[in-house]
């Protein structure tokens, strides 16, 4: 199985002890660790979803469903990758979970070699959005160090505009606009303005939402 070690683990839920017992067998058998939980109240209690590299959780238990589980951590910025399991008789609500972001689902009994499969898909998202978040935190820390003038000018830019229309477009002139460039350029430790550009364009749409949320 390609899944890198590191300190995260398999987190399984589920209210059927034995079934627990199996995933865990089969989880530690490829050499993961794992940690087993009876609840979905159980499970966030135990802040498991902020080490968690991915989850194994039934769609039906008793108190918060695993549907609810899942909103709940979508709505805490918790995007743990969740693989179901289901009975026959769930498969509309599986779909419905797989359309809110879940790796996978599978039907009991489960077969360990399509579960294994989902598990490494698990991880290899958790890798990706680790990777991300941490793009997110450096740029994060550049942009916050921007003045006001230059958070006006660099979305200008990656949007194409030359530095004239950029200087029109905010009533400043065309060298004024070379400075701030070169500060944002410096600020964003950018290589090139191509590397701000990329950077800037994945980023910027979502830090002037949340900017705009807070006004």
């Amino acid at each position: 199985m390609a899944i890198e070690q590191n300190s995260s683990f398999v987190a399984i839920l589920d209210d059927d002890e034995s079934i627990r017992d199996a995933l865990l067998d089969l989880v530690e058998s490829e050499g993961l660790p794992a940690l087993c939980f009876g609840s979905a109240e159980e499970f966030l209690d135990s802040r498991a979803d902020r080490e968690a590299a991915c989850l194994i959780a039934d769609i039906r238990m008793p108190g918060m469903s695993g549907l609810e589980l899942q909103a709940t951590l979508k709505s805490g910025n918790f995007f743990l990758p969740i693989i179901f399991i289901t009975g026959l008789g769930d498969i509309p609500i599986a779909v419905r979970a797989m359309r809110e972001g879940a790796i996978d689902f599978l039907t009991k009994p489960v077969d360990d070699a399509a579960l294994v499969k989902s598990v490494e898909r698990a991880f290899q998202q958790y890798r990706d959005n680790r990777r991300e978040a941490i793009e997110q935190e450096r740029f994060d820390a550049r942009y916050k160090i921007l003045t006001p003038r230059e958070r006006e000018v660099l979305p200008l830019l990656v949007r194409g505009l030359l530095n004239k229309q950029v200087g029109f477009e905010l009533g400043i002139k065309e060298y004024t606009v070379q400075i701030h460039r070169a500060h944002i350029m410096r600020k964003m430790e950018a290589d090139s303005f191509a590397a701000l550009v990329r950077l800037a364009a994945k980023f910027i749409v979502e830090k002037r939402h949340s900017e705009e949320q807070l006004k």
